[in-house]
């Protein structure tokens, strides 16, 4: 287990309730899912796209369903500069992660491109539902500003700590 995986206070995979509510992902994604979605082997649930590293072993018990995850993953690959004005709230930063793009991607090459993977996202619930969040408020054309507003209000908790992530730019729109 990685140093990171253990600051996450994010219940490991095996340590979940049964609760049917703590394994749903969130709403709006689980309505787009359908169980015939799912590919059929581990090597094809680990591919996300052929300009993609393949992801890390574990998707079969990460904390979300399959298509969650790739999601997450495929998101943080292509919207940098977007996850990395996002706290992540599951206590990564005593880890190092400065944003929640920390806990999806490890290493980028000089043009941008993810050459390394960060197993943590895959395995953490927070880390996960952040993301997916983010990526739905972006799709429907919320500012950073907006975005971070609403994933501070929902995911922050009272004495709760998240990554030292600075604030968006003034303008907070990345889709300038």
């Amino acid at each position: 287990m990685s140093a990171v995986s253990a600051a996450c206070s994010s219940p490991a995979p095996a340590e979940r309730t049964s609760s049917a509510d703590a394994q749903k992902p969130p709403a709006a994604v689980a309505s787009q899912m359908s169980q015939t979605q799912l590919p059929r082997s581990s090597s094809s649930l680990s591919t996300i796209a052929p300009d993609l590293p393949v992801l890390p072993p574990g998707i079969e018990t990460g904390a979300r369903p399959p298509q969650v995850i790739r999601a997450a993953y495929e998101f943080a690959a292509r919207h940098p500069e977007v996850l990395s004005y996002m706290p992540c709230f599951c206590g990564c930063e005593r880890g190092g992660h400065r944003n929640n793009d920390d806990c999806f991607v490890a290493k980028r090459n000089a043009k941008g491109e993810v050459t390394e993977w960060m197993d943590h996202g895959m395995v953490c619930e927070i880390c996960l539902d952040v993301a997916t969040q983010v990526a739905q408020m972006h799709r429907s054309g919320a500012s950073l500003t907006e975005i971070r507003e609403t994933i501070e209000r929902e995911f922050a908790r009272p004495g709760g700590n998240h990554t030292p992530t600075p604030m968006p730019p003034r303008s907070g729109h990345s889709h300038d």
